[in-house]
């Protein structure tokens, strides 16, 4: 799973739920379960609810032409078993297959209001998608002694577009790089993902360290949200972590502004790389944060990275019980971090039972083993 086809499959196969097999045949048995049923019964037993159902459910489900020929059936089968029954002609029989036929063109309507939802529904998500990938950078699979992997899953939840970000970049200091998440969805989140990324981007070309690079992202979304009104601007608010990967020496180094800690994997362990100090997201600073501080750690050869979005801790199964990445990676080796997102998507998928409730975006990146010594 190289990087740029991480990120077309995340959003591939997210609308409709893949339907069980049966289910167009569905209409077709309710006719031939209703015909039999009214006509190895008392005559005055009616299967009228059966001969309805089958072209609302054919509505549901099938086509315009199916609905038809399932409405057309029912009023058929209907017909023929009061005809049997010497109930066509009197009024009784009348108002039932009047019934049948009124359903059944209630059927069709409603089939076609029902494709109408689904056509603008797919339009929406299609132009969501399209900004999201417009916005977020397409990855190189390798900086200098750096490979990188990049996935974004969405939970394309009514075709709202999330407000995770993801961005790694060269610079005279060091392979630079960020994760982050922007409070809130819809368009409001974009325009932060494409700020943050632009003050990310120029930044780390001229920025001489991490807290002056986190200072640059304040201001650029400070700003942004000097734009807003109300609860809108309280809350324009973004965690993440900045990371640096400095030249010659086998050290990483970490700026998180509330945002989960990344994991360090090496030889087969995993560590969460906590702060030193914890410290308020991107744009809150005029609550009162004081100077970013700084974490060293040793990144070898052979260490991978993790950067990942809340949307991973929080992922639950049927229990309510979260995802933890750091007890299910322990002890397992990855060729690199294609391999590794390949199996936290996997691992994730399974703990869920695929159902993915909020954005997600995973960034890994791996020292070869012909990197700088410490």
């Amino acid at each position: 799973m190289r990087a740029p086809n991480a990120r077309r499959g995340t959003t591939a196969g997210r609308g409709r739920p893949v339907r069980p097999p049966f289910l167009p045949l569905l209409p077709l048995l309710l006719l031939v379960a209703g015909a039999l049923l009214d006509y190895v019964t008392s005559p005055y037993f009616s299967a009228e609810a059966f001969y309805t159902a089958a072209p609302m459910t054919a509505a549901a489900l099938l086509s315009l032409r199916a609905t038809l020929l399932a409405g057309l059936g029912a009023c058929l089968a209907d017909a023929a078993l009061l005809h049997h029954f010497g109930f066509l002609g009197d009024s009784g029989g009348r108002s039932e297959l009047a019934a049948v036929a009124t359903v059944s063109a209630l059927a069709v309507l409603v089939n076609r209001l029902m494709y109408l939802s689904d056509v603008r529904l797919a339009s929406a998500r299609r132009i969501a998608l399209a900004v999201q990938r417009a916005v977020l950078p397409q990855l190189p699979p390798s900086i200098g002694c750096l490979r990188i992997a990049v996935c974004y899953r969405s939970a394309v939840g009514d075709a709202e577009i999330g407000g995770d970000l993801y961005g790694v970049q060269d610079s005279p200091y060091g392979v630079r790089c960020v994760i982050g998440d922007v409070r809130g969805k819809g368009l409001e989140a974009v325009k932060a993902v494409d700020v943050a990324l632009g003050a990310f981007r120029e930044g780390a070309e001229d920025a001489p360290d991490l807290p002056g690079l986190a200072a640059r992202l304040e201001r650029a979304l400070r700003r942004e949200a000097n734009g807003r009104s109300g609860p809108e601007r309280a809350e324009g608010f973004v965690t993440g972590v900045l990371a640096e990967f400095p030249p010659e020496r086998a050290e990483l180094r970490l700026v998180n502004r509330g945002h989960p800690p990344p994991l360090l994997l090496s030889g087969g362990t995993v560590r969460a790389l906590e702060p030193c100090e914890p410290a308020l997201p991107l744009a809150l600073a005029d609550l009162g944060a004081g100077p970013d501080r700084v974490d060293t750690v040793p990144f070898p050869p052979g260490a991978t990275l993790l950067l990942y979005t809340d949307g991973l801790t929080e992922a639950r199964d049927r229990d309510g019980v979260f995802y933890d990445p750091e007890p299910a990676l322990a002890g397992r080796h990855f060729a690199g971090p294609d391999a590794l997102l390949e199996a936290v998507l996997a691992d994730v998928t399974r703990h869920t039972c695929g159902r993915i409730t909020d954005d997600m975006a995973l960034l890994a990146l791996t020292r070869d083993g012909n990197g700088p010594e410490a």
